[in-house]
Formats: C-alpha cells, sequence, structure tokens
C-alpha cells in the first residue's frame, strides 16, 4: 500500500474557520465539515444532496460548521482522498486529522482500530472489542461504529458482524451500501464473492 501523504493540516494557530461542503463521489454527494481542529464530520450519500446535507448538519459539535463554504486546501486534500478511496484507489485516509471533540474515550478508542484496518480487508465486531480488551464489549463497538461521524475515514465498512455477515449500517441505504463499498474495496470476507455481488444496485 502506498504511503500516506503528509497531513497539509494548519498549525494550531493558523486561522482556518468553520464550514461545510458537498462534493461528489462514484457512490454519489458526500458531504464534509470542518473546524479549528480538523474534519468534524464526513457524511456518505443519503438519497439526494440536500438529504445529505441535512443529516451531515444534524452530527453533534457541527453548531458553528452551518454555513456553507469553500473548503480550504486542507479540506480539498481530505475530499480528494476520499473520493480516490470511493473510487477503488487503496487509500486509508489516516492522514485525515479529526475533531474528536465531544467524542468518549471509549468511542475514539474504536475509531482509532477501525482506522487501522487497510482498504480490502475486514475485522468482525468482536475481533475489534479483542483488541480493547474483551470480546464481550462487541455490542458497544458495534453501537459505537453506528453513531460515527466520520465515514468513511473512520472505515466502519470494514467491520462486520460473526460469520462475515455485513451487520447494521446507518448510512443511506444500510448494509447495501456497505456491501457496496467493500466490494469498490475489493473486500471478500470467507472467499466468497457472491456476498457482494452488487448488481442490479443503484449506481
Amino acid at each position: 500500500m502506498p504511503a500516506c501523504p503528509e497531513s497539509t493540516w494548519p498549525e494550531p494557530d493558523t486561522p482556518l474557520g468553520h464550514g461545510h461542503a458537498l462534493f461528489d463521489t462514484a457512490i454519489g454527494t458526500c458531504g464534509i465539515a470542518w473546524g479549528p481542529g480538523g474534519i468534524v464530520a464526513v457524511q456518505l450519500p443519503e438519497v439526494d444532496a440536500r438529504a445529505t446535507r441535512e443529516r451531515m448538519l444534524r452530527s453533534p459539535g457541527l453548531l458553528h460548521c452551518t454555513e456553507s463554504a469553500e473548503p480550504p486546501a486542507a479540506v480539498r486534500s481530505a475530499i480528494a482522498g476520499i473520493q480516490a478511496l470511493l473510487s477503488g484507489q487503496p487509500r486509508d485516509l489516516r492522514e485525515v486529522p479529526l475533531d474528536m471533540t465531544g467524542i468518549s474515550p471509549f468511542h475514539q478508542q474504536v475509531y482509532a482500530i477501525a482506522r487501522a484496518i487497510p482498504p480490502g480487508s475486514t475485522r468482525t465486531y468482536g475481533e475489534v472489542a479483542q483488541q480493547i480488551g474483551s470480546k464481550g464489549l462487541a455490542r458497544s463497538v458495534g453501537q459505537a461504529l453506528g453513531l460515527n461521524p466520520f465515514a468513511p475515514v473512520v472505515p466502519c465498512h470494514r467491520v462486520l458482524a460473526a460469520g462475515d455477515r455485513p451487520g447494521g449500517f446507518s448510512a443511506g441505504g444500510g448494509a447495501l451500501t456497505k456491501l457496496r463499498m467493500l466490494r469498490i474495496e475489493g473486500a471478500c470476507p470467507g472467499g466468497t464473492p457472491s456476498l457482494f455481488d452488487c448488481g442490479g444496485w443503484p449506481a
């Protein structure tokens, strides 16, 4: 996998402001919101651009990001990385700085583990829970990923239920979107390509 590019996020004392923008990807219109501390939220496509924007703006921590704005250079770099990932390039996006103010330490731990899963690979909720310290936390891991405000920068689509079942997915399209994103990355859990056959899914 190619090395991650160095982050282009400004130094903390560089004024950056707040804002949000929509952008096109191979799977539809996504949204992104930012502030001085990094990316505040990323939204996968909903039924249309308006629904994508409205859902993103319901995310916690977007009080100051409600104005649409031209993305600064660092945000444009993050957008380009997301577009590349969703078009099938093996990008892990770990160079994108996330502002996790207000996110619990447990959720931050889950998101850090998810970000370490390479494109084309998967883990189960139980395996993520085991990394934290106990397989008994699998349900809590699933809940944390269900509240993930940074998909696909935090790639919750790479975390599956036991037995390579897709499990839940809170983005528009639910599990079908999750499977479609995995198929784009070439993931084939359990060696069963038919699970990820998205023939007939909307483009």
